[in-house]
């Protein structure tokens, strides 16, 4: 079993026409609260599954992860420096705002051992997977 991409509607393209219209109607007239989705490497080995999120410029206390029913989910908000002293900036790539990518865990991780470490601008979640117990046994032939 592998580890799986959670797929939910994305919020910044509609599914219909009329979602289109109310997108432009509403967020026209109104500060839009900018979201993002940040690139997630997804690894597997013997052991277990290792995400990395790339996220540069966070804090550790910027991220909230959360497990449920089966279900790994990583948010957080990068706030956008206001701090503009003297700068008049010709471009910005970085993306700002709030994130939020959820992932289907197989059965045989091991939820309690889940651990998260955030350093040089990657978010790494590592979730080990249950050893496998090779069932052995001597069959009488009768």
């Amino acid at each position: 079993m592998k580890l799986e991409k959670y797929n939910q509607l994305d919020p910044l393209f509609p599914s219909s026409f009329g979602g289109v219209l109310d997108k432009f109607f509403n967020e026209s007239f109104r500060t839009v609260q900018r979201q993002f989705s940040p690139a997630v490497d997804i690894a597997e080995d013997e052991k277990g599954f290792e995400l990395q999120v790339a996220v540069p410029g966070m804090k550790k206390e910027d991220f909230k992860v959360d497990f449920t029913e089966g279900r790994l989910t990583v948010s957080g908000e990068r706030k956008i420096e206001e701090k503009k002293e003297g700068k008049n900036f010709h471009n910005i790539e970085t993306q700002y705002g709030s994130f939020s990518r959820s992932f289907y865990v197989p059965d045989n991780v091991l939820s309690d051992q889940i651990e998260a470490v955030y350093e040089d601008g990657v978010l790494k979640i590592n979730l080990p997977k249950a050893e496998k117990k090779l069932a052995k046994a001597s069959i009488e032939v009768k």
